[in-house]
Formats: structure tokens, sequence, C-alpha cells
């Protein structure tokens, strides 16, 4: 990995985060008293920053193009929208006593509402899959779009799709192992529910909110529990026609042509696996194959090995070497 794209990402980062931080401290700040003695004043400065930090946002992450029309006029109607959401009462009052401003708002929101919804309507057409995801982030910031979407597939799946099919894709072979990983997660599952209980009760004499919050909270990540056991049968590790993909529930997928692997072990030393150039998909357990690889596969952190565990690994290695031997040839 170079340090240009190492402080790229950094780069980044940092503008994603510092208008996130500015909004929050705005945010802040107009529910101090001075901003509630003077609500018109705080009003504009917290308008004025919500919609500087946005604009100024895309001008960093695009500096050698100028930002698209539409680009504008979704970071405006962002910012309009934070404001009238995050401000206190006495201030977003202070705001919509203006005319002037309350209808200039108002066209910021409507455009981007009629433009994100033709441009949204495209795209659900036109898209092969994930439509609504695809639509949706026409209207709202990709990011939360696709954030919800992955909560919305976790809760879905830890809710629902009792014992569905393992999703294994047509002219693909599967490989399970769960069969020695559930029990362990089944029984920190039960482990959780029990100090969870413990927690509630205790901090029910203390505060009922808080009792409350911790329930919500909890009960949460029990479904999110459920769904990573459930993950484990439904995404198994595959041999597809390109090469195999190593998965761990919804924790690891990873793909490796079989033009990247050198070769495959099953007897190797804990040095190996503890190597931080080595993947090590074997959750909860020893692993007991290693794939090497002739590079390192490109991420935020090369890997040259892959470890994981199956719960019968002779016919998988027999698989591998078979499809192998015949990319070889």
């Amino acid at each position: 990995m170079t340090a240009a794209p190492l402080a790229t990402r950094r780069s980044d980062l940092w503008t994603r985060l510092l208008p996130i931080a500015a909004l929050f401290l705005a945010g802040w700040a107009v529910r101090t008293p001075l901003a509630s003695a003077h609500p018109l004043a705080a009003g504009l400065l917290f308008l004025w920053i919500a919609s500087d930090s946005r604009l100024l946002s895309l001008i960093v992450r695009a500096p050698r193009r100028r930002p698209a029309p539409r680009q504008i006029v979704a970071g405006l109607a962002l910012a309009v929208f934070a404001v009238l959401v995050a401000a206190p009462p006495v201030v977003r009052g202070g705001l919509l006593r203006l005319p002037m401003l309350a209808g200039a708002m108002a066209i910021v929101l409507v455009v981007h509402l009629g433009w994100g919804a033709r441009a949204a309507w495209g795209r659900f057409r036109t898209a092969a899959e994930a439509r609504w995801i695809a639509a949706l982030s026409e209207l709202l910031p990709p990011p939360l779009v696709r954030l919800a979407a992955a909560e919305l597939r976790l809760l879905h799946l830890g809710l629902f799709r009792w014992g569905a099919a393992p999703d294994v894709p047509a002219g693909c072979q599967s490989f399970a192992y769960h069969r020695h990983l559930t029990p362990m997660a089944v029984t920190l599952l039960a482990l959780q529910a029990i100090e969870v209980a413990i927690h509630h009760l205790l901090l029910a004499h203390w505060s009922a909110l808080a009792a409350y919050v911790l329930f919500v909270l909890s009960d949460v990540g029990l479904i999110y529990m459920i769904a990573l056991i459930k993950s484990f049968r439904l995404y198994p590790v595959l041999l597809t026609p390109e090469g195999v993909r190593v998965r761990a529930g919804l924790l690891i997928d990873r793909f490796v042509p079989y033009n990247a692997i050198a070769r495959i072990e099953t007897s190797f030393d804990s040095a190996l696996v503890k190597d931080k150039a080595t993947l090590n998909a074997g959750l909860l357990a020893w692993p007991n194959l290693v794939l090497r690889l002739h590079e390192p596969l490109p991420g935020r952190r090369p890997r040259s090995a892959i470890a994981f565990r199956l719960d019968d690994p002779e016919p998988f290695v027999r698989a591998l070497r078979w499809r192998l031997d015949s990319h070889r040839a």
C-alpha cells in the first residue's frame, strides 16, 4: 500500500467528518441562552454554517471540477432540512417569520425533491439490481441510504428467513462451516441475553428511562446476533467458475481468483495464521485450511494468505485442486 492512496483516504475522511462536526457544534450553539435571546441571528448563523460546510465539502472533494448544479441544490437542501429539524423551536420560528427567507428555503427543498424524483425514477427503471437503493440515493445522501439498507437487511435476516436455503448461485459449489460455529455462537447469544436481563433489572431501580433505552438497544443487539448466527449457514464458502469466495457469515466476504492461488495447505503453524498478512476467517475456531496467494490481494490491508475453517475440508480440497489444475492446463 503506497502512501499516496492512504493520504487520499485520510483526506477524504476528514472532508466527510469536519462538516458533520461543524453542524453538531452549530446545533449545540443555537441551544445556548445567547441564541435564545437572539433567535433570528442564531438561526441565520446556523443556516450559513450548515450551507457553507456542505458546499465547501463538495468543492474540496472535487478540487479539479466545479460541483454540478444539482449537487449544489442537494447540498443546500440538506442544509435547510438539517436546520429545520435540528434548530430549537424559538430559532426555527425566528427563521420562518421572514417570508422571503422561508420562501427561499421552500423553493430549495421543492427544486431538490422535484429534480431528485425525476432522477430517482430514471434510476429505478434502469438499475439492474438494488433499484430502491439507487433511486433513494438520488433524494437522500447515498451513505445514509446504504447504511439504512444494511440495517434493514440485518433486521430482516434476524427476524425472518427462518429455514431459508443457503445463498448458492448457479454453477457454484458450497461448503459449510456453520456446524462447528453455530453452537458456540448460540452459547454466546444465551449469555448475552442473561446479561442484558440482569442489567435491565438493576438499571430499572435507578432510572426507568435508561432501562427502556437499554431494552431497545439490547433487543436490537440480540436481533443482530441472531442474524449473524443465521448468516453462517446462509453464506457458505463457494467455489465459483472464476474463483474461491471465502465467507464468514456477514463478517467476511472475499473473492480470490483461481489464478491468484499458489497452493492450498492443510498443515501449517500458528505463525502463519497470526501473521498480519494472513486473513483469518476461522471464527471462534482454529483454521484447518490456508490459501497461499501468488501476490497480495488489493485492499486496505494486503493479504498474501487466507485461513479459514470448514466442517468437512476434504471435498473442498479435492474440488479446488481439480479446478486449479483445470485452469493451469
